[in-house]
């Protein structure tokens, strides 16, 4: 198969550095499925990594040259390497790949070539954009149109973050679904023919330095949706003029198409979806969240764009199960519920909160929360105290670090300070397992970007 920016080039080997992230862990699967050799390397051993191994792909967790399988480096014409921008500086097999003429390209360059091939709808958002994302892809696949799919986090519906679309001699049938990530910059690759933009809030201040600029960015890649599209935007975003795309909004409550006779049964949403040609009544949510409903708006504007049916769009949204990590629950009996969020935005989490205490009004809420950057969390520290403040009890975690190095005075307790609930403490990640083990719990949720997720099993055990 050929791939590349012209057209002429034909790789045989494709080789991933940083190949256990969410995307480009999707990414491989697709060149495995389609039959290349795929090899990676990534910093640690994860269930992601497992599961590529299990697949047949070959995984390193060493940046030795000789760690890469030796077809690969005999080739360097007919080997593809893909990176992720968060490979740090002096990494050695990046520093061979260019020092030996290898083609090297960021994950999202490569992703941007295959969707221009194939009808692709883009779902781009600074929150919101898995969750919705995989809503779309499930819609689709649901109603039995041909999609494939690159998502941002593992759908419980399919056990993966990559769909892949049915054999076909009609590539021109396939619907692509993109999360369409605006981390480096990286959705400016793609030329969606329909978008979704679920918002815009500041964020990743350390890449854009300013809310302005990053804004810039979302107005570029609205004005990159294909010639007949369509960008359906949450209402009150400011992207209308930088796109020549017919814009529909949306939202919970206003908009071209909303929500409408939204209650709460059984600790589950139940509401209508009117849209511009009626109305789509009783869907019932296995997902909760306000913000979740929200998502199914938008989801379900594309799915209608796309032709499918107001009683396949309700069924779709019924049989919907979520992705990992968002909204997750962990435990749900009647004595104590635990629930799993990947919130780790002052926004994310003030919705999730508040969706939270929507669903089990008058219990009592213990949040445990590791913040993730030292840049965001000095950004939005004012922020995160009012958005944490919403449960009854913080357990507080150190600072995830991720790219970054230490920032002076940029620490959890100085963010525990701003804090204006009394019942507040910070822990370390063995002190937080004794902590729940001796203190009286009802409604406990775990948020955050980091590795949380890995105590999730062991607070679930002490539960």
């Amino acid at each position: 198969m050929t791939l590349s920016p012209d057209g002429k080039l034909s790789w045989k080997h494709v080789y991933f550095v940083g190949i256990g992230g969410i995307g480009m862990s999707a990414l491989a699967r697709w060149f495995n499925v389609n039959g290349f050799a795929v090899a990676g390397y990534d910093r640690t051993p994860t269930t992601l990594t497992e599961t590529l191994e299990q697949e047949g792909i070959d995984v390193c967790f060493d940046d030795a040259v000789d760690q890469v399988p030796a077809p690969f480096l005999a080739n360097p014409e007919g080997t593809l390497i893909v990176y992720t921008p968060a490979i740090p500086a002096g990494h050695r097999q990046m520093e061979y790949f260019r020092e030996h003429g290898f083609e090297v390209y960021k994950r999202s360059q490569v992703l941007g070539w295959i969707t221009r091939t194939l009808r692709t709808v883009g779902v781009a958002g600074t929150h919101g954009k898995t969750t919705t994302s995989s809503m779309v892809a499930h819609l689709l696949r649901s109603a039995g149109i041909n999609c494939t799919a690159f998502l941002g986090g593992i759908t419980q519906n399919y056990g993966t973050n990559f769909l892949l679309n049915e054999p076909t001699d009609r590539p021109e049938e396939i619907v692509c679904v993109v999360e369409a990530d605006e981390f480096d910059r990286s959705f400016l690759t793609l030329y969606p023919d329909w978008a979704i933009v679920t918002s815009t809030d500041a964020d990743h201040l350390d890449i854009y330095g300013q809310h302005d600029v990053l804004l810039d960015s979302f107005r570029a890649f609205v004005g990159q949706i294909k010639p007949g599209g369509v960008l359906f935007m949450r209402k009150g975003l400011e992207l209308m003029h930088s796109t020549t795309a017919e814009v529909r909004d949306y939202s919970l409550d206003a908009g071209n198409y909303r929500s409408a006779n939204l209650r709460i049964e059984q600790a589950r949403f139940v509401f209508d979806i009117v849209h511009p040609q009626g109305t789509i009544e009783e869907i019932r949510m296995t997902v909760p969240g306000y913000h979740n409903v929200e998502n199914a708006v938008a989801a379900s504007a594309v799915a209608l764009q796309l032709g499918v049916s107001p009683e396949h769009i309700r069924s779709g949204l019924g049989s919907y199960r979520g992705v990992k990590r968002r909204f997750e629950y962990w435990i749900e009996t009647g004595e104590k519920i635990l629930i799993d969020d990947y919130a780790h935005h002052p926004a994310e989490i003030e919705a999730f909160l508040k969706s939270v205490r929507a669903l089990y009004p008058g219990r009592h809420i213990t949040a445990v929360f590791q913040p993730h950057l030292f840049s965001r969390t000095r950004d939005f520290a004012d922020e995160f105290a009012v958005s944490l403040s919403l449960a009854d009890r913080l357990l507080l975690l150190d600072i995830y670090p991720a790219r970054e190095l230490p920032m002076a005075g940029v620490t959890s307790e100085m963010l525990l300070n701003k804090v204006t609930i009394q019942d507040k403490v910070l822990l370390s990640k063995e002190d937080l397992l004794y902590e729940l083990k001796t203190l009286p719990t009802d409604v406990v949720v775990t948020l955050g970007a980091g590795d949380i997720d890995k105590l999730v099993g062991e607070i679930r055990a002490i539960l």
